[in-house]
């Protein structure tokens, strides 16, 4: 054998295989991207429909095979449901009635605080209105007037009067009542003891409910009492005004 072909190099060579430009793993990302957007297309799209839509489209989760009335009506496109319309017709008459009914207590107890003449100074800072939670009755400071004593609870004789007569035009109502404090942006001089004008509107606000009650409210109406201090502004652009320093009763909606 020649000693010449065994110490000859042996060379190999290696096929390299290359899997495209990048690989097909962009392609599993922009899969997922497109199918979160469509998700969340989705997802607005419901937020945007009525309640019935909604309600059907969580039918159709719960029972995608569509044996469900809710599920049903999604898989054929119709959204409605005669029941649930029904009922939310029903609802909508009884909250036109109960707005109806609070549009004749509020004008009737404006009428009243004008005829009597120990209030009816006090009756242009008496100001009725239609709220988004029901008859909204605001008790409004004003340069000439003040209910409270200044930085004190204590309600003076007309204030008291005042909420009785307004308790006892409210208590022919079945409604819950929300009374609310508010104060000013003046600081407090609490001098190191803690005490602001988030509890001396809460202080208000209580005293306001016991002059109710005494007017003849049912204690049990009372839903909620609030102090806000200086936070809800009736007058944002001057929060030293008169008019920010209020008692408030809201006539609640029945649900």
């Amino acid at each position: 054998m020649d000693a010449s072909n065994d110490s000859a190099p042996i060379i190999k060579k290696v096929k390299k295989v290359h899997g495209g430009h990048h690989g097909g793993a962009w392609k599993v990302a922009y899969a997922d991207f497109v199918t979160a957007m469509m998700a969340l297309f989705i997802v607005l799209w419901i937020l945007g429909q009525s309640e019935e839509a909604k309600q059907s489209v969580a039918g159709y989760f719960k029972d995608p095979v569509g044996f469900s009335s809710k599920s049903k009506n999604i898989i054929e496109g119709n959204n409605s449901n005669p029941s649930i319309d029904l009922q939310i017709q029903e609802e909508m008459k009884k909250k036109e009635a109960e707005k109806m009914e609070f549009e004749k207590t509020g004008e009737k107890l404006k009428k009243e605080l004008e005829a009597d003449t120990d209030l009816s100074g006090l009756s242009s800072q008496v100001r009725i209105e239609m709220v988004k939670e029901g008859l909204k009755i605001e008790l409004i400071d004003s340069d000439k007037d003040v209910f409270f004593a200044l930085g004190t609870s204590e309600l003076n004789t007309k204030a008291k009067k005042l909420i009785g007569k307004i308790g006892k035009e409210i208590s022919k109502l079945p409604n819950k009542l929300i009374v609310e404090g508010h104060t000013d942006s003046h600081q407090f001089q609490n001098q190191g003891t803690g005490f602001t004008n988030f509890e001396l509107s809460a202080e208000r606000a209580l005293a306001a409910k016991r002059a109710i009650v005494m007017g003849g409210l049912l204690e049990k109406q009372i839903d909620e009492i609030h102090g806000y201090a200086d936070t809800r502004l009736r007058n944002p652009q001057d929060p030293f005004s008169f008019v920010n320093r209020r008692i408030s009763f809201t006539v609640k909606f029945n649900k």
